[in-house]
């Protein structure tokens, strides 16, 4: 609040003594901090392991010293713990930073990221009477309420058969909006229209879903369907997903393309997800149709298909489909099913939108932080043949060297050399280094630097799914994991990653000083302490961490891990691999706040 500057006339002898005493013990302070700070007092100190809390200031200065101090082993304590009320905390979902932004187009409940310099450097305390999460397929079904005690869903939304407390679990029967009976009623009805076994089917995105019913049902049909929501009224929707094991992601279809690349998803589903799709000439139905595979599936439950006063945004989604050339393959009850040409839409006929195609500069594939674009996505302007139907089925598509691997030099070549070096390579992990990989205490898995997918790939016979991570500054080659029938999102590791506090258990990194470098150079964009302290905030305790890089920079790694309360061993890499790699092995504590916090 700052000091009342009061007129002369109201000012008198108490107040003074009172600000000059408060005046004296801010300065005090300043001076401390700057002894610890800035002269050998604090070297001397941080040797001795009683450094001052490793909290951001206002100074970047003392936050990048600190930062300094934990990457060369000379902060011998571990960070601070962040305060209790942060046990829930998305840095860049934050509803008190982003609710001041604006509401057109929903621009506040997108990620808006504070500068690393204006988070506190503190590690995020599990809530109390965290357990060790049920295991999978068991939490398909019930999680612990004292994991995410937030009972604003089950209040609200129980009668639909989203979820319920029973004793001290959350149950979910499997329900949603459109079906509160359960999502296996509704998927045997969407089966009569759309090929929902057999593989023709793999990827599908599930937008503004719940708990994730609708995917978690999906998993059994060998569908492999990313759910996302904002963060909303409803609180943690997306954290109960993750919790239950079911593929998440905590989005918006705002302002921007969402992270995918173009063609990703052979099935694309909104159960009363309420996207405006005819909004704005129409360009949130354009997005949809960028990510969705030529001769893919469009389902829309709910408004305002048939609904009661909506007659004419009805009336435009059909419009819009048609403009498209979408092909009608029913409207049954509230939902309407269409299907995507396999080729080119039959633009640019003339429509009411003024839909037009985008031209030869646009890259449909790049999607980080992309404005959206009011032009349709051509199928001529991604190279290869990915339509559904004659992309080969699941499992076959998973081994198949796609056309879009030629996204890189000799691509094809290197697809199939980076298959079997992951083949090989989990394999090392599992026999030698004895990970949990294919236990029932792995499910949820993150590959941070995935490339083309080849660890996840060589993890398809064991009960996980994996978020594959294709850095934004790097080739943008998640298409060709999406091709595989494998999921993932783009990021950029010097920003947090949009999803909950404890959500992993396993995150994978090869090349991790890769991720926090300018392309082809040296140089760093951000620090080591902040992508290992923000890795702990998306792992669960007791969860492993597997990270590949040189000795020097496993070094480095091996020290950060100590200050984020890791436990850590190096290894020497599997024999058959070349270079100079060293593998950081490392769980992370089940540590609890104590009373003084």
């Amino acid at each position: 609040m700052g000091h009342l500057n009061l007129p002369a006339s109201k000012r008198n002898p108490r107040q003074w003594k009172l600000l000059d005493i408060i005046t004296a013990i801010f300065f005090g302070l300043v001076l401390l901090f700057f002894l610890l700070v800035f002269t050998p007092l604090g070297d001397s100190m941080a040797a001795s392991g009683r450094q001052a809390l490793l909290l951001s200031t206002s100074d970047p200065r003392q936050r990048h010293r600190l930062v300094s101090l934990v990457e060369l082993g000379h902060h011998h304590k571990p960070i601070e713990a962040c305060p209790a009320n942060s046990v829930d905390h998305m840095p860049c979902e934050d509803p008190r930073r982003n609710s001041q932004l604006s509401r057109e187009m929903n621009l506040y409940r997108e990620r808006h990221c504070p500068l690393p310099d204006e988070m506190p450097l503190c590690l995020i305390p599990p809530p109390p009477g965290y357990k060790i999460p049920v295991q999978w397929p068991e939490s398909l079904h019930k999680i612990w309420h004292s994991n995410m005690p937030h009972n604003k869903i089950a209040d609200r939304k129980g009668h639909q058969g989203w979820m319920k407390e029973q004793g001290p679990h959350f149950i979910f029967p499997g329900g949603g909006t459109m079906f509160p009976d359960g999502a296996a009623p509704y998927i045997e009805k969407l089966g009569q229209y759309i090929p929902l076994t057999g593989g023709t089917l793999r990827t599908a995105l599930d937008m503004g879903c719940g708990v994730a019913s609708f995917g978690g049902s999906l998993l059994s049909e060998g569908i492999l369907a990313l759910s996302f929501a904002p963060r909303d009224s409803h609180k943690a929707q997306i954290q109960f997903a993750l919790e239950r094991g079911i593929p998440a992601f905590v989005l918006m279809l705002g302002t921007r393309r969402l992270p995918f690349p173009a063609f990703a998803f052979d099935f694309i589903h909104c159960s009363r997800c309420l996207i405006p799709f005819t909004a704005y000439n129409a360009t949130y139905f354009i997005e949809v149709d960028r990510l969705l595979r030529p001769g893919g599936y469009l389902v829309i439950s709910g408004p305002p298909v048939q609904w009661p006063k909506q007659d004419k945004e009805w009336a435009d989604l059909q419009a819009v489909a048609r403009a498209l050339c979408y092909e009608l393959i029913a409207v049954d009850g509230n939902t309407v099913i269409w299907k995507k040409p396999d080729g080119d839409s039959c633009l640019p006929n003339q429509n009411e939108f003024g839909l037009e195609s985008c031209g030869e500069s646009n890259d449909p594939s790049n999607a980080w932080y992309f404005k959206l674009r009011r032009c349709v996505t051509s199928t001529s302007s991604v190279n290869g043949e990915y339509p559904v139907g004659i992309i080969p089925k699941w499992p076959d598509r998973l081994t198949r060297a796609p056309s879009r691997a030629l996204v890189m030099k000799n691509g094809i070549d290197l697809f199939r050399a980076d298959t079997r070096r992951w083949t090989r390579r989990v394999a090392y992990y599992k026999n030698t280094l004895n990970l949990k990989l294919g236990s029932p205490a792995v499910r949820n898995v993150m590959d941070m630097n995935a490339f083309f997918g080849g660890f996840a790939a060589a993890l398809v016979s064991d009960p996980v799914w994996v978020m594959n991570v294709v850095p934004a500054r790097k080739p943008l080659t998640l298409g060709v994991i999406y091709d595989r029938g494998l999921i993932g999102v783009y990021h950029d590791w010097c920003e947090p990653f949009s999803t909950y506090p404890r959500t992993y258990d396993f995150i994978h990194v090869a090349g991790i000083e890769s991720l926090i470098k300018l392309p082809g150079s040296s140089k760093s964009r951000c620090n080591l302490v902040d992508l290992m302290v923000e890795m702990d905030r998306m792992l669960r305790p007791e969860g492993t961490v597997v990270i590949r890089d040189s000795p020097e920079v496993i070094d480095k790694v091996a020290h950060i891990a100590h200050a984020v309360r890791w436990t850590a061993t190096i290894n020497d890499k599997e024999p058959e691999s070349h270079g100079r790699e060293k593998i950081l092995v490392a769980t992370k504590t089940f540590w609890k706040l104590t009373s003084s916090h």
